[in-house]
């Protein structure tokens, strides 16, 4: 067994060195490591114990283990489900309706998918880049392809086949037997929570209080000594018990591996420049939903210019198709003006990503933690590649949209039955009142400092399973309401106000034993 073991850790060895030797940072890293090597530090006599020595005084271990850290975030398998192949096809089946939905309108419009801008066009978009939202585009006729309650009808209307077993309940959102947490599993993963522990991130009206600037106080030296060690782990560990407003950037960049070097900057550059050569239809829908939602909302309105850049970017980063083995359907189009050839097809878009309504929604927090475009970009980039694209695909893995929502019915079917019937007696689908909470991570509805809080625990434990939970609790907090209203209408509109909501104390009431 122990052999069989050795020969696996070898064999993960070899691909995470293999991997590493093509990434950008590898080139960085063995320069910085033949410098140390001609220093005095490391002697000809002892190589081995005084390079491992010097590596370590001179922070190269701890980026070694960071590299080796994110490469476990980002290449792990996809935990399998029985009918991972029947998910596959949903989403492949989903995603051409999505594409005859685009082609549609491009006929409708009379557009191409993708073309060259003129010589004109792009000097305007270069002259205009830092102020993108005095960028002139007719959108008036462009329409969102899709919006959560279109991507719900799909998720509700999934069918397979089922292993239910006789007389167990019959949930009304999965056909499929799918297992997600219950409360004593998610008391297991969210310890601190449910042990009641002291917890940064508490309602701000405690802020004067003497014992939470005490605590504030301690979080802050803590913090700054995590950052010193700089290693990944730690900042995770860290981030569990709440983070400082003021070090929440660089924590988040150290656990995401998202620190931006020059090459960072080049390869931003390279997408800027794509952005100006080619007229992709995907921009005016990234435009209208920027329109549509960021630059109507109070808390993000200010930040339009700068979600221009980093999403038009983002939708021609071919690197984040690379990165998604769940994105199996795309298209590939001949930009207009070109000879139909291999050369010029592209991948539209080239990331793989058609937004939805509400998409903006998932890059503008990050306006709160970073000023440089690029180092937002980046970030954003390793957050949405890591986390939120399960958000809006069809898939069987235990952080997707589909166990979210299957493990927000069970839990209100279990735990609060009135209004589990109150739901289905007004004949409203329980998950049709916080499926845009659970696709949005709650971006856009709670405001911008709960919203942080509720990110630093999806970071801290690795999981987006405290979405569904929190989406329960804030009905269990506004039930009584609820209870008098049967339209879901009205529905709507109790729970249309979150500005009241603090989810470090709701999550720990949930989770606090009785």
């Amino acid at each position: 067994m122990d052999d069989i073991k050795d020969k696996s850790i070898h064999h993960t060895a070899i691909k995470i060195c293999e991997d590493f030797k093509s990434s950008p940072s590898y080139q960085a890293l063995f320069r910085d490591l033949q410098k140390l090597v001609s220093t005095p530090s490391v002697k000809y006599d002892d190589f081995k114990d005084s390079l491992l020595k010097a590596m370590k005084d001179n922070g190269l271990d701890a980026g070694l283990r960071n590299n080796v850290y994110h490469w476990m975030k980002t290449k792990k398998k996809e935990i399998a489900c029985p009918h991972d192949t029947f998910f596959r096809k949903s989403q492949i089946h989903w995603d051409k309706r999505i594409h005859k939905s685009l082609n549609s309108m491009c006929t409708e419009l009379g557009i191409n998918l993708a073309k060259v801008r003129t010589v004109s066009e792009k000097e305007e978009l270069a002259n205009k880049w830092g102020e993108l939202s005095n960028y002139e585009v007719d959108i008036h006729k462009y329409r969102p392809v899709y919006a959560p309650k279109d991507f719900l009808e799909v998720l509700l209307n999934l069918k397979g086949p089922t292993t239910r077993n006789k007389g167990s309940p019959k949930w009304e959102f999965a056909q499929m037997p799918l297992k997600v947490k219950n409360l004593a599993d998610l008391r297991c993963l969210y310890l601190e929570l449910s042990r009641g522990e002291q917890i940064l991130g508490i309602n701000s009206s405690m802020l004067s209080s003497t014992h939470y600037s005490a605590l504030e106080a301690e979080r802050m030296i803590l913090g700054e000594k995590v950052l010193t060690k700089n290693y990944a782990p730690i900042a995770q560990e860290f981030l569990k018990k709440g983070c400082p407003q003021c070090l929440r950037a660089k924590i988040w960049t150290l656990i995401l591996g998202a620190e931006v070097k020059p090459y960072h900057y080049s390869y931003f550059e390279s997408l800027k420049e794509s952005v100006l050569q080619y007229d992709l239809m995907i921009d005016k829908l990234i435009i209208k939903d920027i329109n549509l939602t960021a630059s109507n909302d109070d808390q993000y309105f200010v930040f339009e210019d700068v979600l221009y850049q980093v999403l038009l970017c983002f939708s021609r980063d071919g690197d984040v198709l690379k990165d998604l083995s769940t994105q199996p359907g795309f298209m590939q189009v001949v930009i207009k003006g070109k000879q139909s050839n291999t050369e010029n097809t592209i991948i539209f878009p080239p990331s793989g990503v058609i937004p939805f309504h509400g998409f903006t929604m998932y890059a503008a927090p990050f306006c709160y933690l970073y000023d440089d475009p690029v180092q937002l970009y980046f970030v954003f980039r390793t957050f949405y590649v890591r986390y939120f694209h399960r958000l809006h695909r069809v898939c069987g893995n235990p952080q997707g949209v589909v166990s979210l929502c299957l493990q927000y019915e069970k839990m209100l079917q279990c735990f609060e039955p009135s209004l589990w019937h109150h739901f289905r007696k007004c004949q409203i689908h329980p998950v049709r009142v916080v499926i845009k909470w659970i696709m949005r991570a709650f971006s856009g509805h709670l405001p911008p400092e709960q919203l942080l809080n509720l990110w630093d625990l999806i970071l801290a434990y690795d999981s987006l399973e405290i979405i569904p939970l929190l989406a329960l609790v804030i009905l269990v907090f506004r039930k009584d309401n609820l209870l008098k209203v049967n339209t879901l209408q009205n529905i709507e509109a109790v729970l249309a106000d979150l500005s009241s909501i603090s989810v470090i104390p709701l999550l720990q009431m949930s989770l606090l034993k009785d």
